[in-house]
C-alpha cells in the first residue's frame, strides 16, 4: 500500500536576545515543523467514494422495490371494473384478497430494516466543587510533587493553547501528593458520572429500570471486573433478562460503537428500549510522570458521561427527538503509524498513561478524510454528487479533484472537542464557518474533553440554545485510538426546544 504523503506546518517562535556566550546579544529563533492535517483538496480515495455508494444502494433496495411493486399492483387493477368485482366476486373472494393484501403489507414492514429513534438524552455535570481553572491545575499539580519542573512547564503551556476554559471538572485525588491511585478511585469516579447521567435520562424520560432490554457501556481505560455494564445493572436493579454489553479500550471513538451496536441489537429486539453510556475515568488514566507525549491526556481529558436512549418501536417515533439516518465507521488499524499514535504504556519508570504520537493529527486526517468520502454519497445532494463526477470525469490534469460542500448535508455539526488546533485544522479543511464549529469551541471551553460523550455535551448545547429545528440534520463525528474516525447523522423529529435537564443550564 503506497503511504500517502506527510504534510507539515510551521511556525516560527522567537527566543529574544541572547544574554550569554559567543553570539550575546544576537537575534534568537527557531522554527517549529509540525506534522498537521491532509490537504482535503489535494485527492480523492475513489475506493471510500465506492463504499459510501455500496452503503446507499444496500440500505435502499427495500424503499426502491415498494414503488415497483405498487406500480405493477395498480397497473393490474386498472383492467377491473367495479362492476367486475360486484358481480364476480363472492364474500370469501373479497376477504381472500383483503388477506392478502395485509399478509403482503405485513411481510414488507417485517422485512424492511426499522428506523432506530433516539428518543431522549441526557450528560451529567459533576458538582461545583469539582471544578478547576487553569492556573489552580498548575499549582496542584505542582503541590502534588509528580511531575518536575518541564514538565510542569509543558502542562502550563499546553493549558494556554488548548482551547480549554477555567470551568472544567477534575476529581481532586488525582493530585494527592504521595498517593497511588487505585482501582476503588477509578469505579468511585465512574459510578458518579455513568449513575448521574442515567438517573437524569431516566426523569426526562419516565422510563424505569425494568423497561431497558438493552444495555450498552462504553469506557477506553476502565475495565474492571465485574463490568461497567454490571455495575450499571446492579445499580438500577434491571430485570435479570437484560442484554448487557461493555465495550473497552476503543478509546474516544467508541460511543458511536456504541449506538451501532444498539442499533443492530434493536433489530434483533424489536419493540425494546436500548440505553447506551460513554464515559471515561479521568482519574485512572491520569500520568504522574514526566514523558511529555504522556502528559497531554492530562491537560485535555476532564470528568463527563452520556446517557441514551434508543428505540426501534415504530409507534416511538412521535415521541422521540431523532432518527438515526446514516452511521458510517471507519477505521485505519492495519497501518502501522496509525495503529500506534494513541497507545497506553508504561514509561522508564514503570509509570502508566496514555502516549500520544506526533503523528496523531496527520493519522487522524486521513482517517477523517476516508469516514467523510465514504459518508458523502448517502448524505449529500444530488447536485453536488453530479458536480463531483462531473469535475472527477472531465478535470484537467493535475487540477485539483473538486470536493463537496458538506454544508449543504448537514444544519449542524457535533465534532469531537480533542482540542482546538484539532477543530481549527478540521475547520479550515472542511472550510466550515464559525456557526458550525460553535458547539464544538464552547464544549471545549466548558467541560474540556470528555471523551466519547463530548459530541453529546454538543447536541446539548445545540438543544439549550433552542437551535435545533424540525427535519434538521446534525452530524456528529468521533476519532479516537486505533485509529479510528466515525460518523453519525440524526434528523431531528421536532423542534426542540430547551430541556429542564441539561449541562448547560444552571440550577
Amino acid at each position: 500500500m503506497a503511504m500517502e504523503q506527510e504534510q507539515f506546518s510551521t511556525e516560527i517562535v522567537n527566543r529574544g536576545l541572547e544574554n550569554s556566550g559567543p553570539n550575546a546579544g544576537s537575534f534568537y529563533f527557531y522554527v517549529k515543523v509540525r506534522p498537521r492535517l491532509p490537504d482535503f483538496l489535494s485527492s480523492v480515495n475513489l475506493k471510500y467514494v465506492k463504499l459510501g455508494y455500496g452503503y446507499m444502494l444496500s440500505h435502499s433496495f427495500y424503499f426502491l422495490v415498494a414503488p415497483v411493486l405498487l406500480v405493477i399492483l395498480g397497473v393490474e387493477l386498472r383492467k377491473f371494473t367495479w362492476e367486475d368485482f360486484h358481480q364476480k366476486c363472492e364474500l370469501t373472494d373479497a376477504l381472500f384478497i383483503v388477506g392478502l393484501l395485509g399478509l403482503i403489507l405485513y411481510i414488507y414492514l417485517d422485512l424492511t430494516p426499522r428506523s432506530t429513534y433516539l428518543v431522549d438524552f441526557a450528560c451529567y455535570r459533576p458538582p461545583n466543587e469539582l471544578k478547576i481553572s487553569k492556573e489552580e491545575f498548575i499549582e496542584l499539580a505542582r503541590k502534588s510533587g509528580s511531575f518536575n519542573d518541564a514538565a510542569i512547564e509543558f502542562q502550563q503551556r499546553a493549558l494556554k493553547n488548548s482551547g480549554i476554559g477555567n470551568e472544567t471538572y477534575l476529581p481532586r485525588v488525582i493530585f494527592s501528593p504521595n498517593q497511588k491511585i487505585t482501582l476503588k478511585d477509578g469505579r468511585e469516579e465512574v459510578g458518579e458520572i455513568m449513575f448521574g447521567a442515567i438517573k437524569d435520562l431516566f426523569a426526562a424520560t419516565k422510563i424505569k429500570p425494568k423497561d431497558i432490554r438493552i444495555l450498552v457501556v462504553n469506557s477506553g481505560l476502565l475495565n474492571t471486573t465485574p463490568s461497567l455494564s454490571s455495575m450499571v445493572v446492579n445499580h438500577f436493579k434491571f430485570n435479570h433478562n437484560i442484554h448487557s454489553f461493555n465495550l473497552g479500550g476503543m478509546g474516544c471513538a467508541a460511543g458511536i460503537i456504541a449506538i451501532d451496536l444498539a442499533k443492530d441489537l434493536l433489530l434483533a429486539y424489536p419493540g425494546a428500549y436500548a440505553l447506551v453510556v460513554s464515559a471515561e475515568a479521568v482519574t485512572y488514566s491520569w500520568y504522574k510522570g514526566n514523558e511529555p507525549d504522556m502528559l497531554l491526556p492530562n491537560c485535555f481529558f476532564r470528568m463527563g458521561a452520556s446517557a441514551m436512549l434508543l428505540s426501534s418501536f415504530r409507534l416511538d417515533r412521535w415521541r422521540s427527538k431523532y432518527e438515526l439516518k446514516q452511521l458510517v465507521r471507519t477505521s485505519k488499524a492495519m497501518d502501522n503509524r496509525s495503529f500506534q499514535s494513541i497507545h497506553l504504556r508504561e514509561d522508564a519508570e514503570g509509570r502508566q498513561g496514555i502516549s500520544v504520537s506526533k503523528d496523531v493529527i496527520e493519522v487522524g486526517g486521513h482517517a477523517l478524510k476516508a469516514n467523510i468520502t465514504t459518508l458523502g454519497p448517502l448524505v449529500l445532494p444530488v447536485s453536488e454528487q453530479l458536480h463531483f463526477f462531473t469535475n472527477m470525469l472531465f478535470k484537467k490534469e493535475k487540477a485539483k479533484p473538486y470536493i463537496p460542500d458538506y454544508k449543504l448535508a448537514f444544519n449542524h455539526a457535533c465534532i469531537l472537542a480533542a482540542s482546538k488546533k484539532v477543530l481549527d485544522e478540521i475547520q479550515k479543511n472542511l472550510e466550515l464557518t464559525e456557526e458550525y464549529m460553535e458547539a464544538s469551541r464552547k464544549t471545549l471551553e466548558r467541560f474540556g474533553n470528555t471523551s466519547s460523550s463530548s459530541i453529546w455535551y454538543e447536541l446539548a448545547y445545540l438543544e439549550a440554545n433552542s437551535r435545533i429545528k424540525n427535519g434538521d440534520r446534525i452530524w456528529q463525528v468521533a476519532f479516537g485510538s486505533g485509529f479510528k474516525c466515525n460518523s453519525v447523522v440524526w434528523k431531528a423529529l421536532r423542534n426542540v426546544g430547551k430541556p429542564k435537564l441539561s449541562p448547560w443550564i444552571e440550577d
